[in-house]
């Protein structure tokens, strides 16, 4: 296998991942096209290596860059924008750990804690207090996941490693 043989390869299989981690098959493969290139690219580079529309390139360079997986960057002598990304996979987990959280734990929470408010009157009926049960216990879960997204984020690469073979042995 060639080399651009395997780059096709490995971009097409972290786009396949993408959905996985939630996000769209396109902007994972734009995330893998960076991650591989020594140089950074600009849209127009990434429009033609992907065969994808400038509307998705641009839409899916912006998300990646919110993410904080890729950053803009200027080439001196250049007009046009270039892109690269981050390229330690410990701080890409991180970092696609830390929106996750953000983007669907934390609006989970808070809706919970939103059904929970029920009418005074309704409170004493046996069905809203099931409900009531059952809200807490989602919530006490998903306040178990947030919290391994947070030591996620917030540990060291060689504890999590060390913590993690320990746990599979």
């Amino acid at each position: 296998m060639t080399l651009e043989e395997a780059k096709n390869k490995f971009i097409q299989t972290w786009g396949g991942l993408g959905s996985n981690w939630g996000i769209n098959k396109t902007m994972a493969q734009i995330h893998a096209l960076l991650m591989v290139n020594t140089e950074p690219l600009t849209t127009e580079d990434v429009m033609e290596k992907l065969e994808i529309s400038r509307g998705n390139a641009n839409i899916n360079l912006r998300a990646l860059c919110d993410w904080g997986l890729v950053e803009r960057m200027g080439v001196k002598g250049e007009r046009k924008e270039f892109f690269i990304a981050e390229k330690d996979i410990w701080r890409v987990a991180t970092r696609i750990a830390h929106e996750r959280r953000k983007r669907e734990v934390e609006p989970i929470l808070k809706a919970l804690s939103a059904a929970k408010e029920i009418d005074a009157k309704d409170i004493r009926k046996k069905e809203a207090q099931e409900f009531i049960e059952f809200i807490e216990s989602l919530e006490q879960f998903t306040r178990k996941v947030d919290g391994a997204f947070d030591k996620l984020i917030k540990a060291d690469q060689h504890w999590f490693t060390g913590t993690l073979l320990k746990l599979l042995k």
